[in-house]
């Protein structure tokens, strides 16, 4: 009999056989038992079970979009990123919002930090800029990264949410006030993703077609202008629709309104670094603006809604470890931290070859020398499997992409280092709060106080030092709406008791 080839619309297993059946299991007789040779019913129930990954650990709810990033700006004399410096190329870009605390089934109105992540599809790899809609972070140190997050997650005993664990965690962190103050401000909850500006907040480096090295930070500014929510707003949203920022992104693109943001990034020479009156690599610090002015590099606009939220959204994977030639790395611990942990993350939640996947495969060309492991679409062929070696065809390194060398001076000792020492926590964090309006102050401090009444006396004092040393009046708000006299005691950043001045 000739080939014949079945319709594109006819159901099928997933080795592409036809179902003709979908309806009625194969039993032994109207009320027989169900027969093991039934493997239609067998495939859809093993696949059934397995058809949920690991949600992340953070950042676990998330919407994404896709569409272009366009280049407005020349920064060729700051990097090599081929990407970057013809005015009017675009590039593919894959984009994922998303809460950091809450689970998959959390609410997308809450108060937390919003996750900003990109992925770019150049010519020369993928760039990842995985960021949130912060230009700062909690913490400086890896060390407590993982602390934090266990604070904002569930106590171990209740499996409860507790206000008890993330102000004691704070309390005892002073480097986290920059970042609570946001969250707590009137940004602390967009009223959508589309309304949000993004931050790589950490420092990366440049590295021009000379060799020469900037050092950089990343900001993507909202078109479409920031919009915010009140506690009130946010608590009649979520009653109303828990998925209201993935609605109304998957929304505006349907009908349309495709939601754009202007890229631009702030540039600090090596020489200007070594003056600069905060570590420049410390991701809880901004580089004041009038001191390093944004300079523009593009427009990102999404225009496309996945045709599958699981292939294009919850499998995509982002990491800072994804970087072009002409985009490096920084002395920031953070980011020295994330650049591992991000893609170890990813080869444990989706698998060892999730960059072989159609939302994370490179739209270049792909050759290295890793093989196998699960899900391995055979990448690399019958290429050898080592180096070096002497074929001709397979691949070879790239001298010419190397980036120079990071003096770290000659008296440069490996320690561990306490990263508190001459460190001002609190300086960045007041002046924030001194260019508040009245208005914005009351909803700051009324915020903050009603999260603080439900947490430990000790803790709400250890807190309001900070506060009163970030501004008094920041303190004192805060104080008087808890109904706390400072004049009785007052314990310090490390929580040891001092006595009220």
């Amino acid at each position: 009999m000739p080939d014949q080839k079945h319709p594109k619309n006819i159901l099928t297993t997933a080795d592409g056989c036809p179902i003709a059946d979908n309806q009625n299991s194969l039993t032994a007789g109207p009320r027989g038992p169900l027969l093991m040779q039934d493997v239609v019913l067998l495939e859809q129930m093993q696949a059934f079970n397995r058809e949920r990954i690991p949600e992340r650990v953070v950042h676990a709810k998330g919407s994404g979009a896709l569409g272009t990033f366009t280049v407005t700006g020349d920064i060729s004399r700051y990097t090599r990123a081929a990407f970057l410096n013809k005015i009017g190329k675009q590039t593919d870009v894959c984009a994922r919002f998303s809460t950091v605390a809450g689970e998959r089934g959390a609410a997308d109105a809450e108060r937390d930090v919003r996750g900003f992540a990109l992925k770019f599809y150049t010519d020369e790899g993928n760039w990842d800029m995985v960021g949130n809609n912060t230009p700062v972070f909690f913490v400086r140190d890896p060390y407590k990264f993982q602390m934090f997050i266990h604070t904002q997650k569930r106590h171990p005993e209740t499996n409860l949410r507790d206000l008890n664990m993330q102000w004691d965690f704070w309390s005892l962190s002073p480097e986290s006030l920059h970042q609570v103050t946001i969250l707590f401000s009137d940004r602390g909850i967009p009223a959508s993703y589309r309304h949000m500006n993004g931050y790589g907040s950490h420092t990366y480096s440049l590295v021009n077609a000379a060799g020469e090295r900037v050092w950089c930070k990343f900001h993507f500014k909202t078109l479409q202008g920031i919009k915010c929510m009140d506690d009130a707003h946010s608590a009649h949203t979520i009653a109303a629709d828990r998925e209201s920022h993935q609605r109304d992104l998957y929304e505006s693109i349907k009908c349309g309104q495709f939601p754009k943001w202007r890229f631009c990034v702030q540039i600090m020479t090596e020489a200007e670094a070594e003056k600069f009156k905060y570590n420049p690599f410390d991701v809880t610090k901004i580089w004041p603006h009038r001191e390093y002015p944004l300079i523009e590099v593009g427009i990102l606009e999404l225009n496309r809604n996945p045709e599958n939220y699981f292939a294009e959204v919850e499998q995509a994977s982002f990491s800072p470890s994804a970087l072009v030639p002409g985009i490096g790395a920084s002395p920031d611990r953070m980011l020295q931290a994330r650049l591992m942990s991000y893609a170890d993350a990813h080869r444990y939640r989706v698998g060892t070859n999730y960059q072989q996947l159609p939302v994370n495969k490179p739209r270049c060309p792909v050759m290295h020398y890793q093989r196998d492991g699960h899900m391995s679409v055979g990448q690399g062929g019958g290429l050898p499997n080592y180096e070096p070696n002497s074929f001709a065809d397979a691949p070879k390194e790239a001298p010419e992409f190397r980036e120079p060398g990071l003096p770290l001076g000659s008296d440069v000792v490996a320690d561990r280092f306490n990263h508190r020492i001459g460190n001002d926590d609190y300086t960045q964090a007041g002046d924030l709060y001194r260019l508040m309006t009245e208005e914005q102050k009351s909803r700051l401090t009324a915020a903050m106080a009603g999260a603080l009444m439900q947490v430990r006396p000790e803790i709400q004092q250890r807190q309001l030092c900070h506060l009163f040393r970030a501004d008094g009046d920041y303190g004192a708000r805060v104080a008087r709406a808890l109904g706390v006299s400072m004049e009785q005691h007052m314990v310090s950043g490390d929580g040891r008791a001092v006595a009220a001045k």
